[in-house]
């Protein structure tokens, strides 16, 4: 049983896909500028972070398709407080050759599916990592019409024990609003509120899938354009950026420190170019290329993190359960590059380096 269970590879079957806009419109407009310059291109359309985490049954009458159900309303009251996160990334009409996001409540892509495997035994298969890039959902971004892709989706997976699975994606041109912002805590404060509110009257989601319509036989024939999680190595540092706002030059610095200590934990050597993706504000995300060079000054600590560290194993969309397991990886490794971002801490002096350089063996 064992050696069945270890080269089994599950089947992951697609349900239904929809979309979930904010609950009201977004007035007035929010737009953040995308100062990428001549860097504009596959590396601004491709990238994204994906995150999996792992829910058991606990309790009789829970299961994925009450998740997705509920997740249709309350998603939707969660993103009124950040609505950039359902917006659309377009050619700005201001700055010609710039790009921006802009709020227009276009909205995220929440995906239903289901896999053949109970959670405990994918938990523990030696095939997770090659399965795991399943259990999100992500399209590239279209280079020439960029207004009419999602930056975001959710697809909730159900395991045949009653356990599911949570999978984002989110553009890096996101990821501080999920962290910095805790979008996904406050998501699951309002989550929980509705659902215990409804459970005292026993009411059902609106939008249950299996109390729609049957889906023996009907699974879409869709498949997820997720690349493998393994086509890079990621580590993340804190730096203690002192008593003033880190300006361009020390990011840079930073950077290039961070990325020379990555190499030198995770035995990997990049060319002597990486990208550097810098959250300047909530209104500006500034995307550069940058050199190996130039270092902290001496007596700057350069802290490891880990993934953890950002708050999304303690996340509960059931009071009491918390994810089993948290699964974090970034995907569309064309070069090393780094992410800065704000802490989730209070302190504004601490910032968050995300630091991924690609596997030698991937193109």
């Amino acid at each position: 049983m064992s050696n069945q269970t270890a080269t089994f590879v599950p089947k992951l079957s697609i349900e239904a896909i929809q979309t979930v806009p904010p609950m009201r419109i977004t007035e007035p407009r929010q737009t953040r500028q995308v100062l990428a310059g001549d860097l504009v291109g596959p590396g601004i359309f491709q990238r994204c972070l994906n995150m999996v985490q792992y829910y058991r049954k606990e309790r009789e009458g829970d299961s994925g398709w009450l998740l997705a159900g509920w997740i249709k309303e309350t998603l939707g009251i969660a993103l009124m407080e950040q609505p950039m996160i359902s917006g659309r990334l377009r050619k700005s009409e201001k700055n010609e050759g710039e790009l921006e996001i802009v709020s227009n409540d276009c909205g995220i892509r929440l995906i239903e599916a289901s896999i053949q495997m109970n959670l405990s035994e994918f938990l523990e298969s030696k095939q997770r990592g090659d399965v795991e890039a399943q259990l999100v959902f992500w399209i590239d971004i279209d280079e020439q019409n960029p207004q009419f892709s999602p930056l975001f989706y959710v697809q909730v997976t159900n395991f045949e024990c009653g356990g599911y699975s949570i999978g984002i994606s989110c553009s890096i041109l996101l990821t501080d609003l999920l962290f910095k912002k805790e979008f996904l805590k406050a998501w699951a404060d309002i989550h929980n509120k509705v659902v215990n509110k409804n459970n005292n009257n026993q009411k059902l989601p609106l939008f249950y899938l299996p109390g729609l319509k049957s889906t023996n036989g009907s699974s879409l024939d869709i498949i997820t354009s997720s690349s493998s999680k393994n086509a890079g190595k990621t580590m993340i540092f804190k730096i203690d950026a002192g008593t003033e706002r880190p300006g361009s030059e020390w990011c840079r610095k930073m950077a290039s420190s961070c990325l020379k200590e990555a190499e030198d934990n995770l035995g990997s050597v990049v060319g002597g170019e990486f990208s550097l993706f810098v959250n300047e504000s909530f209104e500006a995300i500034k995307v550069e290329s940058c050199s190996k060079q130039g270092v902290l000054e001496p007596g700057m600590d350069i802290n490891h993190a880990k993934w953890d560290d950002l708050g999304a194993n303690e996340v509960s969309f059931r009071d009491g359960n918390k994810p089993a397991l948290v699964s974090y990886w970034l995907r569309s490794m064309l070069d090393a590059f780094v992410i800065v971002i704000p802490s989730v801490e209070e302190d504004a002096s601490t910032v968050n380096v995300i630091v991924t350089i690609p596997n030698q063996k991937s193109g």
